[in-house]
């Protein structure tokens, strides 16, 4: 059943993404959420290739390709965290830091998922970047 390949895929991302949360708490000197900026452009540069490289490039079964996406890149990446902090920084007198935040975010993330297709796009010898809506009906 997909549904159980997806559970592992999430629980492996989670853990990945608060391994380095403990590591960022300790090593961190600023307040600015750069780890979680850094967590969710990652995730965006992984998902960008295994879709691109997935759906090109091996015959990966669904529930596989499941477990990679859905399951690893959407329990490694976090929305619900970036809001908090987005909002924290709001309420606490910070709205040109949480704006950043926002547009740096959204930015990096779109990026590095046009970095992770064209990444994959070379793995598999492909000579220019092509259209991404095969990717998009994948999903």
């Amino acid at each position: 059943m997909i549904i159980w390949y997806v559970a592992a895929g999430s629980a492996a991302g989670g853990v990945a993404r608060y391994l380095l949360s403990v590591f960022a708490q300790r090593e961190s000197v600023t307040t600015f959420p750069w780890w979680t900026l850094l967590i969710n452009v990652l995730g965006s540069l992984l998902l960008g290739f295994l879709m691109r490289y997935i759906v090109e490039g091996t015959s990966l079964s669904a529930n596989a390709r499941a477990m990679l996406t859905t399951g690893f890149c959407g329990g490694f990446t976090t929305f619900s965290t970036f809001s908090y902090e987005t909002v924290t920084m709001w309420q606490q007198g910070g709205a040109r830091r949480a704006a950043t935040y926002v547009g740096l975010s959204v930015v990096l993330s779109l990026g590095a998922m046009y970095a992770g297709l064209w990444a994959a796009e070379r793995a598999l010898g492909a000579s220019g970047f092509g259209d991404v809506s095969s990717v998009a009906e994948e999903q």
